[in-house]
């Protein structure tokens, strides 16, 4: 929101709805390489070999001259020394089976992964290195079982990640679906997660995750279940998939992908969830085929208008078409006029061009975000962000892109952000800004004994600070 002659009213719902934060680690580490976009193929098996192998170090290739960053391919392990792996940003591997990697060759790959490395497990890298703990977890989950390949649902999780977020709400798609000996959920963040009921053979109870990424020990991981088949390659939407997940493993990309567990939909991208919110002023929404939520006109909010919440976590996604204006509004009591957010509630702005103390991620007029952070976590213009806003007693912190970039703390008896409402801004007729997925957790609240005086309405942190 600027100062100029346009209303104020960052959505106070929308708070709720920055959550999703699925990014980078709060401090990210320099990324290795000389130039951090050099990425290598190891293809090697022990076991099981897919014919596919080659079309898939063909495709990365590809991928690598449109994406901006250069491709080497490999089946040589002696290529695993901590000076070689240096000069990669991220290390692909491609349908790898058995036990591919030596001792030596193991605590390179160690060391190259807590230096700040990245690793793009493709397909039947989970049925690799059964004995090597650290690679169990850094691929998230193992192999188990298969059945015939066959057509399947794809059920996408999070659409602001860049290795989904250009696909539809479900993805139909012919590949080898895995079955896995664990579900990665508790300690990854799931991408996209397979519908059971669309084809036969899935053994995991009805939560089947199939793609997901997490920042591990220092580094961070992508992992996708599809490439079983040459014609996975030559699918320009897993293609695009698999660019996505090599761009956010590369650090060209930013998104949260800490686990996500618990949060419930406020809006999932449907008209039916759009029945609890109501537009206070000026302007609309218009809801895209897509589950995109997109400002038109203003200015005004659109707000939750169901319970107001206490302790609690806010994730949503959002994007900006260009130099546009809007904000999340958090801790307003309810009305129908917008300005009753923005003289009784707190804006989390998303406008990167603006004044330190209105800029994205600040708490509007409050406190300016840290900015080198934000400068660090916030994708450009066209490319989506995740907000999570961690609402716990008269404490609001706010993370970009799992990035930690404002903790501010209501001192003003006027006001409070226990039992508030939230809201996303439409700010003007010339500002375009799309929301998608708003989600919330409430937390547990503190006893006061435990948390002090301001922090007694406060929560436990969900996902750290």
């Amino acid at each position: 929101m600027r100062p100029t002659g346009r209303v104020t009213t960052a959505v106070v719902g929308a708070a709720v709805l920055l959550g999703c934060v699925s990014g980078p680690a709060a401090s990210q580490p320099p990324r290795p390489g000389d130039d951090g976009k050099r990425v290598l193929v190891f293809s090697k098996t022990a076991g099981f070999r897919h014919d596919s192998i080659p079309d898939g170090v063909a495709a990365v290739k590809q991928l690598g001259e449109t994406g901006g960053f250069t491709v080497d391919a490999t089946e040589d392990a002696t290529a695993f020394t901590a000076g070689n792996l240096r000069r990669y940003a991220a290390v692909v591997f491609l349908s790898t089976t058995g036990d591919v990697l030596d001792a030596a060759q193991q605590r390179a790959f160690e060391g190259y992964i807590r230096g700040g490395g990245a690793y793009v497990g493709v397909h039947a890298a989970a049925d690799t290195e059964y004995g090597w703990e650290f690679y169990g977890g850094l691929a998230g989950a193992y192999f188990q079982s298969h059945p015939a390949i066959q057509p399947a649902t794809v059920d996408v999780e999070d659409h602001a990640h860049p290795a989904t977020s250009g696909l539809a709400q479900t993805w139909n798609r012919t590949d080898e679906w895995y079955n896995y000996r664990s579900n990665p959920r508790e300690r990854a963040h799931v991408l996209a997660s397979l519908d059971e009921s669309s084809y036969s053979g899935g053994t995991m109870n009805g939560d089947h995750p199939i793609a997901w990424c997490q920042n591990y020990q220092g580094g961070r991981a992508f992992y996708t279940g599809g490439g079983h088949t040459k014609e996975s390659y030559a699918e320009p939407q897993f293609r695009q998939h698999l660019l996505g997940g090599i761009r956010w493993a590369i650090g060209d990309a930013q998104a949260d992908c800490r686990p996500e567990n618990g949060y419930r939909p406020l809006f999932d991208g449907t008209q039916a969830s759009l029945d609890a919110w109501r537009q206070a002023g000026p302007g609309s929404f218009t809801l895209s085929d897509d589950g995109t939520l997109t400002s038109a006109g203003g200015m005004g909010m659109l707000w939750y208008a169901g319970p107001g919440f206490g302790s609690y976590s806010l994730k949503l996604d959002w994007r900006m078409a260009g130099d546009d204006n809007s904000g999340v509004f958090v801790g307003f009591p309810p009305s129908d006029d917008p300005w009753s957010a923005v003289n009784n509630g707190y804006e989390i702005q998303i406008d990167a061009t603006d004044a330190a103390d209105r800029t994205t991620g600040a708490v509007y007029g409050f406190k300016s975000a840290d900015l080198k952070k934000r400068d660090r976590a916030l994708n450009p213009p066209g490319e989506w962000n995740t907000y999570e806003i961690r609402v716990e007693g008269e404490r609001l912190r706010v993370y970009l892109n799992a990035v930690k970039i404002n903790d501010f703390t209501n001192t003003d008896p006027a006001r409070s952000l226990i039992d508030g409402h939230i809201g996303i801004q439409n700010h003007g007729a010339d500002d375009e800004v799309s929301f998608r997925d708003v989600r919330i957790k409430e937390l547990p609240v503190k006893s006061a004994k435990s948390s002090g005086a301001m922090a007694s309405h406060g929560a436990a942190a969900s996902q750290g600070d």
